[in-house]
């Protein structure tokens, strides 16, 4: 997007959410290794945030549970993952952002902790995930806008 003064403006994550849509996947604690298997599988997704529904309180973020929390535990337990609840396995320092932060910002919190999926928050109320890759799609768009207006800007 153009800014008034012709500045390219720094993508939000908000935008990333309006292109993709804001719909997440989440389970229950109490779900067992095979169900998120079977949901990651169907969604072709690579994490399901972890959620407490309370019908009076409605949801509460517990944590994340993703591709590598599973094979970590099937490097380190033979048992089923029928056998193995969601709980006991999730992450729970669920490192999260906001609609209104930028790319870069949500870029440079996966690197610096290492994840690959970032829930969005507002107001305590999960309105989103976004990925690495969306998260990368979304810079690179930006520099090939910000590269067109600069040819445009040097040939006109």
């Amino acid at each position: 997007m153009m800014s008034q003064t012709g500045e390219v403006s720094k993508t939000s994550i908000k935008e990333i959410l309006l292109a993709k849509g804001s719909h997440v996947y989440t389970i229950d604690p109490d779900a067992t290794l095979q169900d998120v298997v079977e949901e990651l599988v169907q969604h072709n997704i690579g994490a399901l945030v972890v959620c407490h529904r309370d019908p009076d309180r409605g949801e509460k973020i517990l944590g994340i549970i993703t591709e590598r929390d599973i094979l970590r535990r099937r490097a380190y337990s033979t048992g089923p993952l029928s056998e193995v609840r969601v709980s006991e396995v999730m992450s729970r320092n669920l490192i999260t952002a906001q609609p209104d932060d930028t790319v870069a910002h949500a870029l440079q919190l996966m690197t610096i902790h290492r994840v690959r999926h970032l829930p969005i928050v507002l107001d305590g109320q999960l309105v989103g995930i976004i990925s690495i890759g969306d998260a990368v799609k979304a810079q690179l768009e930006h520099l090939m806008l910000e590269n067109r207006f600069m040819k445009d800007y040097i040939q006109g």
